[in-house]
């Protein structure tokens, strides 16, 4: 069968990344951003470099009515998404009592609404033919509730979440559920602030072209709950070995600007 993989928030960073590795594997791609522009330069890219085919569709997934608009348009161009990878998100960070409402508001639609949606959607055509993979892409954060990314962290641990619960949903079957959950990336997600905190200082972003390909080899070759990185495993293990309380004041420290 020849796969078709659909990549959620294709046009920057982990995005863009993977899915120049994919196309290095020959997969063709339906690559989703909002920004039209940076998806055909992308497009124009990989289909000249490595022969494949890529669609591109330009939608906001912060609006769950677009995401499943995307699903029809894919259905009525008889694209057969054999892997559907949920790799769009934005973030948040400062003090929740001061962050803006509708951004954050936005932040859950695009986070987890646009995840739900896509994975209900496409799931069942990969139930039905029996053969399919979806990759949600969480973070370390799921496994850690970080004060000052009150709303992103929770985001993301509702997506580890969801994912552990389809993939058990989906034993017996030939559709594979997984998720993959980095530790911070040298991307434009972050902020100037974020980057000030203790946490970065501790924990630098990581090379987009690594952390991608762990993804991609996550998503073709793994199964299951994947965090790269060493020390982001033990970050993501010290909850299960302290005090809920003491984990939240680790947190904040790592959280906060750096003295």
């Amino acid at each position: 069968m020849q796969e078709l993989i659909l990549l959620t928030g294709a046009s920057t960073g982990l995005g863009a990344e993977m899915a120049r590795y994919l196309a290095a594997e020959k997969m063709n791609l339906i690559l989703v951003a909002r920004n039209q522009e940076k998806l055909e330069a992308l497009r124009s890219e990989l289909q000249i470099q490595h022969g494949i085919t890529a669609h591109v569709f330009a939608t906001d997934l912060s609006q769950t009515t677009n995401a499943i608009a995307l699903y029809q348009e894919i259905k009525n161009r008889n694209l057969e998404v054999t892997m559907l990878v949920n790799n769009a998100g934005s973030g948040v960070y400062g003090h929740f009592d001061r962050t803006d409402l509708n951004q954050e508001l936005a932040m859950i639609q695009l986070n987890i609404a646009s995840v739900v949606t896509l994975s209900k959607l496409f799931v069942q055509d990969m139930k039905t033919r029996n053969y399919g993979k979806i990759m949600n892409i969480s973070s370390i954060l799921a496994f850690l509730p970080f004060p000052y990314y009150s709303v992103y962290s929770a985001t993301k641990a509702f997506v580890l979440s969801f994912t552990e619960t389809l993939r058990a949903e989906m034993e017996g079957t030939k559709v594979q559920i997984s998720a993959f959950c980095p530790g911070p990336i040298d991307t434009p997600f972050n902020t100037a602030e974020m980057l000030k905190t203790n946490g970065y200082k501790a924990n630098p972003p990581a090379d987009p072209k690594w952390v991608a390909r762990k993804a991609v080899q996550h998503l073709l070759q793994g199964s299951g709950v994947k965090v790269p990185g060493l020390l982001n495993w033990i970050l993501t293990s010290t909850p299960r070995f302290s005090p809920r309380w003491l984990t939240l004041k680790i947190n904040k420290n790592l959280a906060s600007p750096a003295s």
